[in-house]
């Protein structure tokens, strides 16, 4: 008496990767997730690669997984791929504390953040009619 499996909340054509308790704050994530939203999988991986941004390595990182989870266990076609979502989400905060003057504290706070990259697979657009066939 198991409970029922968890039916499959993406699209036959969707892959996903997801990476959790990442240190870096949502709102400096969001920028690198920004960058590589809607873009070719291979032109994204490229984008991040030649980032100058600290966490856009383990994006990078995450971002190849997803490509990976797609064509083993999806059979997607690799070369069809673009990152349809790439959803930054708020986790954990550590607080922390700094000395100040006068024997007062400060408080500071080191957010931590979640990251899912979705990738799908492009429709094949319709080819033109050959000669042959317009005839």
């Amino acid at each position: 008496m198991s409970k029922p499996k968890h039916p499959r909340g993406l699209d036959e054509t969707e892959a996903q990767a997801v990476l959790r308790n990442l240190r870096v704050s949502p709102r400096k994530l969001n920028l690198v997730a920004g960058m590589i939203r809607n873009l070719p999988a291979g032109e994204a991986v490229a984008t991040l690669t030649f980032s100058k941004r600290r966490i856009a390595q383990q994006v990078r990182k995450t971002l190849e997984s997803a490509i990976a989870n797609a064509e083993n266990n999806h059979q997607l076609d690799v070369d069809r791929l673009f990152v349809s979502r790439a959803e930054v989400g708020r986790s954990m905060v550590m607080k922390r504390f700094h000395a100040r003057g006068r024997g007062r504290a400060s408080r500071v706070e080191k957010w931590f953040s979640h990251l899912k990259i979705v990738v799908a697979e492009r429709e094949q657009a319709a080819e033109p009619p050959t000669a042959q066939e317009a005839a």
